[in-house]
């Protein structure tokens, strides 16, 4: 593909070898290198290959999270030998967690490889933990589950996943105050509305209600993560009267 000879090309000459930095932090050198040029090619670019499919990561985020999920569900089966169903899909679910993806992506600096029409200042968060998920694909499907898996021990389990840590640690605080409201048979109501105010961005402000007393509020610039701030804040205030299930 001319594409890929162009972007080797242009990433050699303005930021260094790309593979020898890609190199470092996979830690063997890539068979297959296109995969992993898709891995950091943004959907702005509005690339295509010669059977017209979108050459970008996207995909190969797919594939990533699946290799992340198995991984991670096979390393917390043989270590926590007593834990149920219900008790592994929760811990793996913290250990891939948006947030936990996007503090790996961060770590590694992966945002900047990424080649994209929009100034990487323009993005989202999300972005960090997207790329780390498509690189993780890319090595899948370069290398094999051996590598994949070896990659993903080193720089997600063997780096940061401790069990007892993990236990304690909140995924999602709406998900927390709703399964206390149904224990304790607490009837809770989320009303969202549009906020935009003086802001340039659209925001939304919600009231949570328990038992029909507004308990906590918050603002933010989606709907879900207005639900999440005002259930954290709405947390912490009941928190002697919240047990805290896994």
């Amino acid at each position: 593909m001319n594409y890929i000879r162009n972007i080797l090309n242009s990433r050699s000459s303005s930021n260094g070898n790309f593979f020898l930095q890609l190199e470092k932090i996979i830690g063997f050198k890539p068979k297959t290198k296109s995969l992993y040029v898709k891995a950091f090619t943004h959907r702005s670019m509005n690339v295509k290959d010669k059977n017209g499919a979108a050459v970008n990561y996207e995909r190969l985020e797919f594939v990533g999270d699946a290799m992340l999920g198995a991984v991670i569900a096979s390393y917390l089966y043989g270590e926590v030998p007593q834990g149920d169903e219900g008790y592994l899909t929760k811990m793996r679910s913290k250990v891939v967690s948006r947030e936990h993806l996007n503090e790996l992506g961060k770590e590694l600096n992966l945002i900047n490889f990424v080649e994209s029409k929009i100034p990487k200042n323009n993005f989202g968060n999300n972005i960090h933990g997207n790329l780390f998920e498509a690189l993780v694909g890319a090595i899948f499907l370069d290398r094999g589950y051996k590598y994949c898996e070896k990659f993903i021990y080193k720089r997600v389990i063997d780096a940061h996943v401790d069990i007892e840590t993990l236990e304690g640690k909140v995924i999602s605080y709406k998900s927390l105050l709703i399964e206390w409201c149904q224990k304790e048979k607490k009837t809770f109501d989320y009303n969202v509305y549009e906020d935009t105010g003086n802001d340039d961005i659209k925001h939304f402000s919600v009231k949570l209600s328990i038992d029909k007393k507004v308990v906590a509020k918050a603002r933010a610039t989606s709907k879900k993560k207005a639900e999440e701030k005002a259930s954290k804040r709405a947390f912490f205030a009941l928190q002697n009267k919240i047990s805290r299930p896994f």
